[in-house]
């Protein structure tokens, strides 16, 4: 049976299947698990899944069993196929009635700015992971990126364990806090280069549009905030995290900034995002 725009608008009028769409997009191109989107949006199993049928039914999300759990993506050719089309037949080839569906401005290089390149690392609590990113970039290539970091819903206190593995790298810990991510979406904030979001949850939470259209990217990684255990147990946990967000950062460093387009830029911050996350520093 043909799969028609009108099927695919349909389906997406319903506000928990555009919310569930959303969420996919925002983590794309990440399959998610199931148990994940139904704990993001606050859904009931049997709900999930009648709403993920119809997104599949409509060629808007693919499927994909891995071991005993079935994880879903954007299909996102499909999508860019329906918006090529609703584009062509609401315009009829006039430019002046519809602008190209993607931004002259998010095509072309990343300009180059003014002094440092901007890099904001977002987590749910800013205590670990994010400052853990943070005081990496800036150690590693701080002479041509400014590193921020900053949570959803931080923490009043940095974790101690986390502040031991950056005072034993030899990271000036005094410049650190728990951030709430308000802080950076005024009007006078930072202009952010690139966004980046290195847990799950903070990645399938609803944030404004951030100005100037940065390159933003996944990087979700296990949090070593929630292992149990020996205190020995849970230092090697943030070791871990530690070493694995060091070599994305170092990969993402090395990248040839000038010299990528956006399309090429973003398709590597992404390919860093699904990288090994290698062993302990």
């Amino acid at each position: 049976m043909e799969i028609t725009a009108s099927d695919r608008l349909s389906t997406l009028g319903h506000p928990q299947r555009l919310a569930l769409f959303r969420l996919l997009m925002r983590r794309y191109p990440d399959r998610v698990p199931a148990g994940e989107l139904a704990c993001a949006l606050d859904l009931k199993p049997s709900t999930l899944s009648s709403y993920l049928a119809a997104l599949m039914q409509a060629g808007l999300v693919t499927q994909e069993r891995a071991g005993t759990s079935l994880r879903y993506t954007v299909d996102m050719t499909e999508v860019r196929g329906t918006l090529d089309y609703l584009l062509r037949d609401c315009c009829r080839g006039r430019p002046e009635l519809c602008p190209p569906l993607t931004d002259p401005s998010t095509t072309g290089k990343l300009p180059m700015p003014e002094n440092l390149y901007k890099v904001l690392f977002i987590c749910t609590g800013n205590s670990a992971r994010s400052i853990f990113a943070e005081s990496i970039l800036r150690k590693e290539a701080g002479d041509r990126f400014e590193a921020y970091s900053a949570g959803t819903k931080p923490y009043s206190e940095l974790n101690p364990f986390a502040l031991e593995v950056l005072a034993q790298k030899g990271h000036d810990i005094s410049v650190l806090r728990a951030k709430n991510l308000s802080e950076f979406q005024g009007d006078d904030a930072p202009k952010f280069d690139f966004v980046f979001t290195v847990c799950n949850q903070a990645a399938n939470e609803e944030c404004p549009a951030w100005q100037g259209q940065p390159i933003s990217a996944h990087w979700g990684m296990p949090d070593p905030v929630q292992v149990e255990g020996t205190d020995a147990e849970k230092s090697l946990a943030f070791q871990q995290a530690y070493g694995a967000l060091r070599n994305r950062i170092r990969a993402f460093a090395a990248l040839p900034l000038a010299s990528l387009d956006r399309i090429s830029l973003q398709k590597a911050v992404d390919e860093i995002g699904h990288a090994s996350n290698g062993a302990p520093a």
